[in-house]
Order: C-alpha cells, then structure tokens, then sequence
C-alpha cells in the first residue's frame, strides 16, 4: 500500500477512536463535577443511545456495493449471511465481522 492509503487508514483509526473518546471524557468529566456539586449525576439518554446509532449509521453504508451489480450485491448478501450465521452460534461481535468480511472478500475475488 501506498503512504496515501497508510494515512487515510490512519486518520480514519483515529477519528473513528475520538468519535468514542470524546464523549466519554466530557460526560465523565460532567457527572465529576455534578457529585462534587453533592448531586448526582447520571448518563444522559443521548449519550447511551450515541454508540448504537453510529454502528446503525456505518451497518447501512456498508450493506450498499460501490459498485452495486449482481455480484456485489450477491458478495454482499453472502458476507450478512455468514456474519448472521456466526453470530447465532457464538454470540460474540469480533468474530462474526470477521467471518462475514472474510465470505465477501472471498466471493469478490472468486468471482
């Protein structure tokens, strides 16, 4: 890979690490103050609701081909169904995504 593709991978890792971070350190940072204000603090519903809706967000781009003709369509159909199908087993996020992207980037380079 080119030093383009390295940076753009890289910036994209660390957006994507601040996205998450950022919150977090601002709402830890407010319910600190509200208990030393002798209140307490709670989470408020944005915030606990902010995660599932960017996975949602990145989940629907994804099932779109950039190139939308039948294979891709047909790669893409195969890696939800493979990535469905792990995790009815195992119940865990990591592998699934995994095998999922595995079954699409093996149907795209098959065929």
């Amino acid at each position: 890979m080119g030093m383009s593709m390295w940076l753009a991978l890289v910036s994209i890792a660390i957006g994507t690490y601040l996205i998450r971070l950022l919150p977090y350190i601002w709402m830890k940072r407010s319910l600190a103050k509200r208990q030393t204000e002798d209140g307490i603090g709670s989470m408020p519903t944005w915030l606990t609701i902010l995660g599932p809706t960017m996975i949602a967000a990145m989940f629907g781009t994804s099932l779109v081909p950039t190139h939308p003709d039948i294979l891709a369509w047909l790669a893409t159909g195969v890696g939800v169904l493979v990535t469905y199908g792990v995790w009815t087993r195992t119940h865990s996020m990591g592998l699934p995504i995994l095998c999922g992207v595995v079954a699409f980037g093996v149907m795209t380079l098959v065929f």
